[in-house]
């Protein structure tokens, strides 16, 4: 068997989180991606904290945590794009792949002669993915924004946080996590396509769009009721119960229970006779008597164990789970089974741990974590590869710091 994407390569330019997150997960899925660093530096983020310190025995160094999780399993060429030169080796390899991908500030590529139009002439079939903070068009277009920015803009901030609190970025880069998901099905959606018509084609993918688009729920309340939904914790809008309680021990516990879940929760709790009040069998009623459904629960569960109330209501057929801080995740038996704790083996630093592409397939060889390269590890073999310089020409390209 082989990896689905096996036959797809992908020329990277893009940096930071986004992009190279979506660019792992493609070439993770058996896409060979050639990402594109600036010479001497790289992308930005191999400079970004947390550090990890090199092996013992090797020559010394650290490498970025950040940047490894978003960029193993790929190549890595440096190219200088202010330099003509170096201009003119993307062009020549953005001939022979079959995705471009890139970052830049809306016009950036353009005025280096790297625009999917001039890319496009040159390969009709590439398909090109530009993502930028606002899109192309707009009057947002030319502004620049971070993830935070984003989630500010786009409404999720405003609909997190507890209530009567002020707005609350969520734990993760959110904008840029999704964003990077949206990018990965642009570029499938469209190597589909392509594969029926022979066409390629140049995706516009807004960050901010991304995050109105994640409204979903929210933006229907507004739709249906033009109600703008307030901040509420951990509470849902439309369910109760659907919350985080505090156990006895200090612990956190969610809850979210539908209307067959209701008597099974009231049970475990011991509280069958006020459960059983005619108006709280139905989600309708509880929402009526939020407030004294959520104290009723609460009292009962902060005289609980978490671990042994969380048993109960997996007995119960309850849907619940114990909130879990990060080192509780990765050390979870589940996810261990699942083996969502990989790693890699690194020249630098030796062994270190990653999270895997979370897809499992029948039928295809599943993905596998690969490590991620260091800066311009590759630069001389693609060029000999795919452009057919040799030695001489690579190095004079050197010399003129094109490369």
């Amino acid at each position: 068997m082989t990896k689905p994407l096996e036959h797809i390569t992908i020329l990277d330019l893009s940096r930071v989180l986004a992009c190279p997150f979506a660019s792992m997960i493609l070439a993770e899925m058996g896409a060979t991606v050639i990402k594109v660093e600036q010479p001497g530096t790289g992308d930005e983020t191999r400079s970004f904290e947390p550090r990890v310190e090199a092996k013992a025995g090797s020559d010394g160094g650290s490498e970025s945590a950040y940047y490894m999780a978003f960029n193993r399993s790929k190549q890595s060429i440096t190219v200088n794009l202010r330099s003509e030169a170096g201009q003119q080796i993307v062009r020549d390899l953005a001939a022979g792949v079959d995705v471009v991908i890139e970052n830049f500030p809306v016009g950036t590529l353009k005025r280096y002669g790297l625009g999917p139009d001039t890319l496009r002439e040159i390969n009709p079939k590439l398909v090109y993915l530009s993502c930028t903070g606002f899109g192309q068009t707009g009057p947002y277009a030319p502004r620049k924004g971070y993830d935070t920015v984003f989630q500010a803009m786009g409404g999720i901030m405003s609909l997190t946080g507890e209530r009567d609190g002020g707005p609350v970025k969520p734990g993760l880069p959110v904008a840029d996590l999704t964003s990077g998901l949206w990018a990965a099905i642009a570029v499938l959606s469209a190597l589909q396509g392509r594969s029926a018509t022979g066409q390629g084609c140049h995706i516009d993918l807004s960050m901010f769009d991304a995050q109105v688009n994640l409204l979903t729920l929210a933006a229907a309340r507004w739709f249906a009721l033009e109600e703008v939904p307030p901040r509420m914790g951990t509470e849902h809008p439309g369910r109760v119960p659907s919350a985080s309680f505090q156990a006895a021990c200090g612990r956190w516990l969610h809850i979210t229970a539908s209307d067959q879940h209701w008597e099974p929760l009231c049970r475990v709790l011991k509280l069958e006779a006020w459960g059983a009040d005619p108006e709280l069998q139905t989600n309708m009623g509880r929402v009526r008597r939020r407030d004294e459904v959520m104290q009723r629960l609460t009292e009962a569960i902060a005289t609980q164990d978490r671990d042994a109330l969380c048993d109960a209501m997996d007995a119960a057929s309850v849907p619940a789970g114990p909130i879990k801080s990060v080192d509780e995740v990765l050390s979870d038996p589940h996810v261990k089974a699942r083996g969502m704790v990989g790693e890699f083996d690194h020249p630098v630093i030796g062994t270190f741990p990653a999270l895997p592409v979370p897809l499992r397939f029948d039928g295809w060889d599943n993905p596998v974590v690969g490590r991620p390269p260091l800066l311009g590890e590759h630069t001389a073999q693609v060029l000999k590869d795919r452009l057919g310089l040799d030695a001489a020409r690579v190095q004079a390209l050197r010399e003129a710091k094109a490369i």
